[in-house]
């Protein structure tokens, strides 16, 4: 029996509205093209903490662990440039890895893990690769091959400044916003 408290979560930063829109558009292009609608289950974002399971009666757990956490951080620039692929399923818009974004993600991960016992075992072995999902894993690798060879040569450059933690839940079909979390005077 599944548990319904059990709900799944991760935490992201999710671009403007109007950036949101242009990527959105281009999750579509994979979806009507490419037959892969995976990365349309969510909004555009750049995942910090990956998916984890918590009951969503101890969610104000969640909460106040990140406010604490956002409050000490402060607003940083992301910059989108170009596209990348994780072959041979995956395609993103690439996002600039700058030191602090790196730190950002570092000291959320050690947050995270000292005051709510996350781990993610994959970050601790892999470098942080910062991206915006917009063909996902049910992109086939021959609709994969076409796709990259449409966008891996195509500009896509946005910078914008972040003020905010955002907590996504799924609600069983999608992933939606839960809750954001200011940053130091964001």
């Amino acid at each position: 029996m599944v548990n319904q408290d059990l709900k799944r979560f991760f935490i992201a930063l999710l671009p403007p509205q109007a950036i949101q829109d242009e990527v959105t558009a281009i999750k579509q292009i994979f979806a009507h093209r490419y037959d892969s609608r995976a990365a349309l289950k969510s909004p555009p974002h750049i995942t910090l903490q990956p998916p984890f399971e918590w009951l969503i009666a101890e969610l104000p757990t969640v909460s106040q662990a990140l406010t604490q956490f956002a409050s000490h951080q402060p607003p940083l620039t992301v910059k989108l440039s170009g596209f990348g692929a994780f072959p041979p399923r995956v395609v993103f818009v690439d996002v600039v890895v700058t030191p602090e974004l790196q730190n950002l993600h570092q000291a959320l991960l050690a947050h995270t893990e000292a005051t709510l016992g996350l781990t993610d075992p994959r970050a601790k072995t892999r470098p942080f690769a910062p991206h915006m999902t917009v063909g996902f894993r049910d992109l086939s690798r021959s609709h994969f091959k076409a796709a990259w060879a449409e966008f891996r040569d195509q500009p896509f450059e946005h910078e914008f400044i972040v003020a905010q933690l955002t907590l996504l839940i799924h609600n069983g079909q999608r992933w939606t916003l839960c809750q954001e979390f200011p940053l130091l005077g964001g």
